[in-house]
């Protein structure tokens, strides 16, 4: 028998020999304590939307970082990127777009599916003290990497295995995490300036969880609930047709982060089921969030004016309307005056150029230069768009300290200056963003669609030239925009400053809306769709706004009696909360 020799260990690398590993295949085991504890943080792993506001130290957020970057990678390319978010400004713009999306997505739905898809809360992105996008870098070719010339998109499945490996950890540590994937890839990647080739994977919301959920959220919300490990699993080879699993189910339809999670806080204390109001109590917990005390009335803001377009033969009735109507808001018998006193809400009514002289009685903020008829020139200078803004802000500031602020509008022809500017907000076509208005007839309607349509290619050199977001809205407003609605986005601006809730009403009084948001972006938060008119157009605004209508009554009243019933709402909504029983 030769003589035997010891075994050279290597000094780095793996020190067991074949025989050690044949006599013990299981010796890599971790042992049955860490077996149970993996088990648990899987079973017990839960997509997290209600978050408290206090901070998450920078050492677990480490922690969950490190262990994302642990994760498999194809090739060891470790493609991902973790951009952290904790700046609250660009966490209210995520939340815009994932409002806007969910509501683009629910049109898609079965009615049953498309309101469950609205149940679900996305609160967690301005409440959660932490947001972590993870992104892959894609930039280089899928045949430079090592696995990745066979299956090019292995390098999203690393990042995806990089979230789980995120999201377990967090979950050991007792933070939560919820991962949202509603947002339009392209709009997420703007927000945070990726370059061309860095893709998301959605948001993952991270902080101290407000719930502790004893199943997924999605069985619990009834969505669905998990099927079988054997209905998956299949062996060898995919079976006959009719022993193969079955497809996931569709449901596509046939043919202040703090103070949102006090105002949840005391939602929860009624003697109530959770939302028991509905959406009518998400928006209540929007008013109290941004309410410094409490709220018991507001103001409607109805700003007035006359429009060039209308000597084109767009609308159904005589300029002197709009004088009419201005007249009877400031001696309270308006319809939107009256509904506006039957809410408890006070009147400011705004002369932005009525024909004429001035209103008496109304606040005088008019546009000093020309004004253009839309098709062939501007509605409005740059000069008075400035001015017409500042002067809404001053107005929207006072407004904004004794409570809600209700939009209202009136002013013959500005169903077509409203169609134009949806137009170039949304990019609907003119067929579809132009309605037929109160009054009108065929030969009408087709004026105004000519009128938008010559109107939006006029200006649409200019507005793609237009180098961000706000400047895009300047100029939208100098080309196509009336007096009333500069002044009402001032409005808007100057409520928001004051930390005021802003209600919408139709469409001419929902782009105000639009238009703040798009100057300054975390006005969308501030915002609440009193309601959804019969403007074709008004649907697809409130959806680029991420925002539900309380109501949808198919109105065409205008002057803000839309807001008003929804102010009524809110604000008998308020008092319910005030007064309704608690638990201990």
């Amino acid at each position: 028998m030769s003589e035997t020799w010891p075994r050279p260990v290597p000094l780095v690398g793996d020190a067991t020999s074949a025989r050690e590993r044949s006599e013990d295949p299981q010796g890599w085991a971790m042992g049955a304590h860490v077996v149970a504890a993996l088990e648990a943080v899987i079973a017990n792993r839960r997509d997290i939307r209600r978050f408290r506001p206090d901070p998450v130290p920078e050492s677990l957020v480490e922690s969950v970082l490190s262990a994302g970057h642990r994760g498999p990678s194809v090739g060891h390319s470790q493609p991902w990127r973790f951009i952290v978010v904790r700046d609250p400004s660009v966490r209210d713009r995520a939340a815009h777009l994932a409002d806007r999306a969910r509501l683009v997505q629910a049109e898609h739905l079965t009615d049953d599916r498309a309101a469950r898809l609205l149940d679900l809360k996305l609160e967690g992105l301005r409440e959660a003290p932490v947001g972590i996008v993870v992104a892959c870098d894609r930039r280089t070719p899928a045949r430079g990497v090592l696995g990745r010339g066979t299956f090019p998109d292995a390098d999203l499945w690393s990042c995806a295995s990089a979230i789980e490996n995120m999201w377990l950890t967090a979950r050991a540590h007792g933070l939560g995490m919820g991962w949202v994937t509603l947002f339009d890839p392209a709009d997420l990647a703007g927000l945070l300036h990726l370059p061309a080739g860095v893709v998301t994977l959605g948001w993952l919301c991270l902080g101290w969880p407000d719930e502790r959920p004893p199943a997924p959220g999605l069985e619990r919300a009834a969505w669905s609930r998990r099927v079988p490990l054997s209905d998956v699993v299949v062996r060898d080879r995919w079976p006959a047709e009719e022993d193969a699993p079955a497809q996931p189910v569709s449901h596509l339809r046939a043919p202040s982060g703090a103070r949102l999670v006090a105002a949840t806080d005391g939602a929860d204390a009624l003697l109530a089921p959770p939302e028991a109001l509905g959406l009518l109590d998400r928006a209540l917990n929007r008013v109290e969030a941004l309410a410094a005390g409490p709220v018991d009335g507001g103001t409607l803001v109805l700003a007035a004016a006359d429009h060039p377009v209308a000597r084109l033969g767009v609308s159904a009735y005589p300029p002197h309307v709009t004088r009419d109507v201005a007249e009877a808001a400031v001696a309270g018998t308006s319809m939107g005056a009256a509904a506006a006193t039957a809410a408890g809400l006070g009147v400011v009514v705004v002369d932005a150029g009525i024909d004429g002289g001035p209103v008496a009685g109304a606040a005088l903020l008019r546009a000093c230069g020309a004004r253009g008829d839309l098709a062939s020139s501007d509605a409005l200078t740059a000069e008075d768009v400035d001015r017409l803004l500042d002067g809404g802000r001053v107005i929207g500031r006072r407004a904004g300290e004794s409570g809600l602020v209700v939009l209202g509008e009136v002013g013959v022809g500005n169903t077509t200056v409203a169609a134009a500017l949806a137009g170039a907000l949304t990019g609907i076509r003119p067929e579809d963003a132009v309605g037929l208005g109160a009054g009108a007839d065929s030969d009408i309607l087709e004026r105004k669609r000519s009128v938008v349509a010559a109107a939006l290619a006029r200006v649409s050199e200019r507005l793609a030239s237009a180098g961000t977001p706000a400047e895009h809205a300047r100029l939208a407003l100098q080309g196509l925009g009336g007096p009333e609605v500069a002044v009402l986005t001032g409005v808007v601006l100057g409520a928001v400053e004051a930390g005021g809730a802003v209600v919408l009403d139709g469409l001419c009084a929902s782009l105000p809306g639009l238009l703040a948001a798009r100057l300054e972006p975390a006005v969308q938060a501030h915002l609440i769709a009193g309601q959804v008119s019969r403007e074709r157009a008004h649907a697809a605004v409130l959806r680029e706004l991420g925002l539900e209508p309380l109501l949808s009554l198919r109105l065409r009243a205008g002057e803000g009696v839309g807001g008003c019933l929804a102010a009524s709402m809110l604000l008998q909504g308020l008092r319910i909360r005030r007064t309704a029983a608690r638990t201990g």
